[in-house]
């Protein structure tokens, strides 16, 4: 059984609360670890270090800030083996996976904030008003309480704590209850290479995330979640108008053309929302496609999203694996029986229990009105949905008509078609011709009930600063 334990001030620490909660391996339906439950005290506690660690973290030059940070990459590609082990255990994420994308992504996204912490955006000082000289100062924002999400459990601590530290900041982070695992090697990677206090991670449920968020010392509050979880910290942040950076849901539309490349668009289309399982923010889960090529197109995409196999990590063979948890295959279930009559089930749309562990076979689902619950709503799983319209202006009306706006897809040859498309779609990341390609120099971000904020790019050293401009009479 793997125990974890609070990490505070440069120390593993036994919880205040003595409260523990169980986490599992999702692919075979069996919990194998416990961590702490914190409470009040230890939110407290955390904080306190975070408070008392920023005034020196800030001071630090920004070379050594990034050398920590460089050399955090580091360790993390020199104990690869086991935090890939790790991360599969908590997630059921295939080998193949996690070995050749998203942990090559974890150190790649941690070295590109490091080489951020020595290129500050800024102006240039000078005499803007006679008499008078300007500069201006790009200062971290302060500690920040950093809540992770279950679906990237690594990549989106990565994508936290990397800009905050680079820029100065201090930390209180705080994974999902039921992925914690490769936090805690984290926790001792950091414990190599910070200073005491300057990162602290603390385990819990979500009261303990409601209590990050209500304490009276954070400065900024980040949170990837659900929108209801997004709203809440809003709510929970403003009395103290505290900084909020939410990466919350979406409701990606796939708009595909009938002058697509219409076989690779087949293949990129189904692999849009089949990454991961479907438990992505950005997956392409809303498939629509122009009446002219509709029906072949569906047929096709239906034939395709069928071949693909999922089950057990160890197989590379499988293109995904398992969901989250007991609750999250429910929850996917409970959208396939509230279908209403006029949908389709073109493949798929059942649940898995693959040697114990919570899998839900790849879906497609037709008929759909654009009211309909599974339009409208993020099911966060292995199904996809696919309707028809007539022009590009339906196409646009259907795709900005749901409250989300993270991602969007456009397939198509026609460039004047697609730089239109792009310009009128509600959303803060539109791929052409392709879906999910991320690169650390480019933001992760978006619109609505997405939430606001951006993750990579210098867009996240934005959210994770302050500027002051100082002005002095020269006394020409």
């Amino acid at each position: 059984m793997t125990t974890l334990t609070n990490f505070i001030n440069g120390k593993f620490v036994a919880s205040a609360s003595n409260e523990t909660m169980s986490f599992e391996n999702p692919a075979i339906g069996q919990v194998y670890g416990t961590a702490p439950l914190s409470r009040g005290a230890d939110v407290d506690a955390a904080f306190k270090a975070a408070s008392d660690a920023f005034t020196g973290w800030k001071r630090t030059a920004p070379a050594d800030r990034s050398l920590a940070l460089f050399r955090i990459a580091e360790s993390m590609e020199a104990r690869a083996d086991e935090i890939i082990a790790a991360e599969i255990q908590n997630t059921g994420k295939p080998l193949w996976w996690m070995r050749d994308a998203e942990f090559p992504q974890c150190v790649d996204h941690t070295r590109f904030h490091a080489t951020l912490a020595r290129n500050l955006p800024g102006w240039s000082t000078g005499e803007y008003l006679t008499g008078y000289d300007s500069s201006v100062r790009r200062e971290p924002v302060g500690v920040c309480a950093q809540v992770a999400p279950w679906n990237y459990p690594l990549l989106m601590a990565v994508w936290k704590f990397a800009p905050a530290l680079a820029m100065g900041n201090t930390i209180v982070l705080k994974p999902s209850d039921t992925t914690p695992h490769t936090a805690s090697i984290m926790a001792e990677i950091f414990a190599e290479h910070l200073p005491a206090g300057v990162a602290n991670i603390i385990y819990g449920d979500r009261d303990t995330g409601r209590a990050m968020v209500a304490h009276k010392r954070p400065d900024l509050v980040s949170i990837t979640g659900s929108v209801r979880a997004g709203m809440e910290i809003a709510a929970s942040a403003a009395p103290d108008l505290k900084r909020v950076h939410l990466e919350l849901g979406g409701k990606a539309p796939v708009i595909v053309y009938d002058d697509c490349d219409f076989e690779k668009t087949v293949q990129g289309v189904a692999e849009a929302n089949l990454y991961n399982a479907g438990q992505d923010c950005a997956a392409g889960t809303r498939v629509i496609v122009q009446e002219g090529i509709a029906k072949e197109f569906t047929a096709a995409l239906a034939a395709k999203v069928a071949e693909f196999k999922f089950g057990a990590p160890e197989n590379d063979d499988h293109f995904y694996g398992a969901l989250n948890s007991q609750n999250q295959l429910d929850r996917v279930q409970g959208f396939i029986d509230r279908l209403p009559s006029h949908a389709e089930i073109l493949t798929g749309g059942k649940a898995q229990r693959l040697n114990g562990g919570y899998y839900f076979e790849p879906t497609l689902i037709a008929g759909l009105k654009q009211d309909d619950e599974m339009i409208q709503t993020e099911v966060f799983a292995s199904v996809q949905t696919i309707q028809t319209f007539k022009d590009e202006a339906q196409a646009i009306e259907m795709a900005n008509d749901v409250d989300f706006g993270l991602a969007a897809s456009i397939w198509s040859e026609n460039h004047g078609r697609v730089i239109r498309t792009s310009q009128d779609l509600d959303f803060g990341q539109v791929w052409v011709n392709c879906h999910l390609v991320q690169a650390a120099e480019m933001p992760n971000g978006g619109f609505k009930h997405s939430g606001h904020g951006n993750d990579l790019s210098t867009e996240a050293i934005e959210g994770y600063t302050r500027v002051k401009h100082i002005m002095s009479l020269t006394g020409r």
